[in-house]
């Protein structure tokens, strides 16, 4: 009896206590997770390639500190600290750099390199502030943006130039197919208004996760929006408003639970003294620069160019560049021609037989063939290219029309040669197709023509993979056979 007494009362004051408790104190409970950041149609090895191409152009046309500078090592640290609240598992190789520009911008290219003007450290008030900012750039790494943006008619074209594949067009023309333009100063960047609302959403988090005050990135550009209206700095129009974004973050921030946040530190206020000190270049005077050469010499002058890192128009992508990146004008077939004596090249969805004094480049999605005098800062002039490609609900003809289309507008000059005609590889029908263009290696001072021979093969998961067969005109039949003994070899799995 005397037990029941006691649990009643135990329940009438868990009861009272309830009804005393404000309704909104209850619903504090919910703590932020990421998201799934979902699938892309580039992987995370061709998003960190684009991304470290895109970082090569950056450095070739605007000036950047050295890592040494204490402003940019006050901003990797912050970085640092917010790339540690997300799982292993689903984080980028984060780096951060700033531009001494006086725009007020920031911008993050695909798969982790991220760059703060100097112009965003002296506008922010606070620490949480600029974390916001950071939080915010992550996220676009963080949710793939970019990879995302892209159509998926253009993944196979991206991920062969990435390659170093498809001529034509250079490291500008793949940051143009995968919406990024450098130039004028800035860097412009094709996100949605929808990708700007979760990067403002899943930057909340990463900024809350940090001990930050996730409503300060919100507010920082809603200050700027105020301040210069309809005229406003570079990164209102780089991260335009998803609608009303004060209202969203504090309607996605409501039932978080309370945290004592970090306003600011004194490590902020050294590195916005700092700031102040070093010279802050107009969007003008960048884009002059860069015309120049300016920022590409004091770069490297200043160690602030990484080492490794890719500069316009190299070869990348791991296929390895002729006489280290020289030109193939003068190139010759006595130079390329292959041995008689042929390897195996094998990956997980086929192997291929090649010659051993040839080489080998690429990943998983591309792969280039090539003896290393055939390749060089303008492409490849002999060898062969192998890549995947969508399939599609259509016939095999109507996929490969829509796969020479896609290089015809790579490859401005490019045109089919011959008919569509059906061809055997490895058990399956096939198709094959012959196509003419302006090879790498001149004649008489001027380009020689080129002969491209594509083949398409349905592979077992339903897309398809496709040869390119390259060699300049004069030079083609001497190749055949060695082709041909490459294609009657490849294996399938």
């Amino acid at each position: 009896m005397q037990g029941r007494k006691f649990y009643a009362k135990t329940l009438a004051l868990f009861l009272a206590l309830l009804i005393a408790t404000p309704l909104e104190l209850l619903a504090q409970s919910s703590e932020p997770v990421l998201p799934d950041p979902g699938k892309a149609g580039m992987d995370k090895q061709q998003q960190e390639k684009l991304g470290l191409q895109a970082m090569g152009e950056v450095y070739q046309q605007m000036p950047v500190l050295p890592d040494s500078s204490p402003v940019a090592q006050y901003v990797q640290q912050l970085g640092t600290k917010m790339t540690k609240v997300i799982p292993a598992d689903r984080s980028w190789p984060y780096q951060f750099h700033v531009i001494p520009a006086a725009d007020i911008n920031a911008f993050a290219l695909p798969g982790g390199p991220i760059f703060v003007n100097l112009g965003t450290i002296q506008a922010a008030d606070n620490e949480a502030e600029l974390a916001g900012v950071i939080a915010h750039e992550m996220s676009h790494v963080y949710m793939q943006h970019t990879a995302k943006s892209i159509p998926k008619q253009q993944w196979t074209a991206l991920g062969a130039a990435l390659a170093g594949i498809f001529l034509g067009g250079g490291v500008a023309g793949t940051l143009a197919q995968a919406g990024i333009q450098i130039g004028a100063g800035t860097v412009l960047m094709k996100y949605s208004r929808k990708d700007e609302a979760q990067a403002d959403q899943v930057g909340a988090v990463i900024a809350y996760k940090a001990d930050y005050n996730p409503q300060a990135m919100a507010d920082f550009f809603t200050k700027l929006e105020k301040k210069y209206g309809s005229g406003g700095p570079q990164i209102l129009s780089d991260h335009p408003n998803p609608g009303n974004r004060q209202e969203a973050i504090q309607k996605e921030i409501a039932n978080w639970p309370r945290e004592d946040y970090l306003a600011s530190s004194s490590a902020f206020t050294g590195a916005k003294q700092k700031a102040g000190g070093i010279k802050a270049y107009t969007a003008q005077e960048i884009a002059q620069g860069a015309k120049s050469g300016v920022w590409a010499r004091e770069n490297k002058k200043s160690g602030a160019t990484p080492a490794g890192l890719p500069s316009g128009g190299s070869a990348e992508g791991g296929a390895p560049a002729a006489g280290g990146g020289g030109s193939l004008a003068n190139v010759s077939l006595s130079q390329v021609r292959p041995s008689g004596n042929f390897t195996q090249f094998q990956q997980s969805s086929f192997s291929i037989a090649y010659p051993d004094n040839w080489q080998t480049g690429g990943d998983q999605n591309s792969v280039v063939i090539a003896p290393q005098q055939g390749m060089g800062q303008e492409g490849i002039a002999y060898g062969v290219m192998i890549g995947a490609a969508q399939g599609n609900a259509g016939s095999l003809d109507q996929a490969t029309q829509q796969l020479v289309q896609g290089m015809q507008q790579d490859n401005p000059g490019l045109k089919a040669a011959g008919e569509l005609n059906s061809i055997e590889v490895a058990g399956t029908q096939g198709r094959s197709v012959y196509l003419s263009g302006n090879s790498p290696v001149e004649k008489g001072g001027k380009p020689a023509p080129e002969r491209d021979w594509l083949v398409v093969v349905p592979n077992r998961q339903g897309g398809l993979m496709y040869l390119v067969f390259v060699a300049p005109e004069h030079d083609f039949n001497q190749l055949r056979p060695t082709y041909e003994r490459m294609l009657n070899s490849l294996q399938i799995r």
